[in-house]
């Protein structure tokens, strides 16, 4: 490990210290759930599966859900690989891969982070400003204003200290998640019980082109769903065993998942079919005061999720100012300065250019498929961390390179799929339009 690293890793570990092994397996899985079901990674899925029809649809989301869940656990196995604690993402893959592996997983960690933060927000000012239309019809604030006012609001946020200081924020998100779902999937069975069902059409829409750009932006969006980039930083929380523990809380939260997941997804494509929207409260009408509530659920989770996907970047920088030996970290300016121009950055962005699905499809094949599907399988392989048993062994082996082959074909059609919207989207879009 190169000096530069072994800096980091004093940095990390002197810095969670405080929080390091106080959490239980159930505050990992309120962590768990609020970074991965977030209103804004399933409300998409009904439009995943329209771009895919059915089959391929259906199959893709058990596979990333299986995938996801399987990987996940994986990850948690590997804390103490070596003997030694590894308290990010980074350093876990410093430490099997070297160099290499360290910046890549830098790199990944930032473009999940950023677009899912900059995703998440365009959702939020939605949300809020639906609440805000439902109120005040004529009102003048548009989607903007309430970009900027959810930003305020994270920016507020961001000055608690770590990820354990989150956890009662994650345990009200968790419950959101919940009453989001519940709320959403009860509201789209009513609307499609409402809607004629002979005018409801499951064909794919487009040319032959466009089906298929259609088919590799849902494949991205669907690997945006199950993003989870801090697994080890959320491990570090966890009290002995913490092996045992995140088993625990990965599973419980994956519980919430395939329970939320996969009802959302069925009943609003079989509600709207290909006429739903990219995010699916939209598509909802009647009746009016259970939208406003997802729309309230939505804003509550999303905002604990963004401060999770915050803490990498705000690591970064901390490490750096530690590593220089500035006493800028020791004066409390240093936190609000770096934390204010990260949300600015990401608000700007997210009011510019509110392209929600373009940006859910971009994050998901970039940055979570890498952290989520494709790192951590090989990653246990290359640590040798295989069963004794011969047969179980040599079946892991052809499993992890099984997903890591199909994920890195999936991360390069969702990436090429997202660019061509972006693309198309930018063509008729004018800027910081409402």
């Amino acid at each position: 490990m190169s000096e530069k690293h072994e800096e980091d890793q004093e940095f990390d570990v002197g810095s969670e210290d405080e929080a390091a092994g106080k959490g239980t397996w159930k505050h990992a899985a309120f962590h768990v759930a609020t970074t991965i079901a977030t209103p804004a990674a399933y409300a998409p899925l009904p439009f995943a599966l329209a771009s895919l029809g059915w089959p391929l649809g259906v199959s893709s989301l058990v596979t990333a859900t299986l995938a996801t869940w399987y990987s996940s656990l994986l990850i948690a196995s590997l804390w103490r690989w070596n003997g030694k604690k590894h308290v990010t993402y980074r350093l876990l893959a410093d430490s099997i891969f070297g160099f290499w592996g360290y910046w890549s997983i830098a790199f990944f960690q930032q473009v999940a982070s950023i677009g899912n933060n900059i995703a998440i927000q365009i959702a939020a000012g939605s949300s809020l400003k639906a609440v805000y239309k439902h109120y005040h019809k004529h009102g003048t604030l548009t989607l903007q204003h309430f970009i900027i006012f959810f930003g305020a609001f994270e920016l507020f946020l961001s000055q608690l200290p770590d990820i354990h200081s989150l956890r009662w924020v994650n345990g009200l998100c968790t419950f959101s998640t919940i009453g989001f779902a519940c709320t959403t999937i009860g509201v789209t069975i009513y609307n499609g019980k409402k809607i004629d069902r002979e005018s409801i059409s499951y064909s794919l829409r487009g040319s032959s082109s466009a089906k298929r750009f259609a088919s590799f932006n849902a494949l991205g969006a669907i690997a945006f769903s199950f993003g989870d980039a801090m697994l080890p930083e959320i491990q570090n929380t966890v009290r002995e065993p913490s092996v045992k523990n995140m088993y625990k809380g990965v599973s419980a939260a994956y519980s919430v998942i395939v329970l939320t997941y996969w009802q959302l997804a069925f009943t609003g494509y079989w509600a709207f079919g290909s006429q739903v929207q990219p995010y699916i409260v939209a598509s909802l009408t009647v009746p009016e005061w259970t939208i406003i509530m997802a729309n309230i659920f939505a804003v509550i989770q999303i905002s604990g999720c963004y401060q999770i996907y915050c803490r990498p970047t705000y690591a970064y920088f901390e490490e750096r100012l530690a590593s220089n030996r500035t006493s800028m970290l020791k004066n409390g300016l240093i936190r609000p300065i770096f934390t204010s121009i990260y949300i600015v950055v990401i608000t700007l962005v997210a009011s510019a250019m509110p392209f929600f699905v373009d940006f859910v499809s971009i994050c998901g094949a970039i940055g979570f498929t890498p952290l989520d599907f494709i790192f951590p399988v090989l990653a246990f392989l290359k640590a040798g961390k295989m069963p004794k048993n011969r047969a179980v062994g040599i079946s892991m082996r052809i499993l992890n390179v099984g997903i890591a082959a199909w994920f890195s074909i999936v991360a390069v059609m969702g990436c090429i799929g997202a660019i061509r919207f972006v693309v198309e989207d930018v063509k008729t879009y004018k800027f910081f339009h409402d």
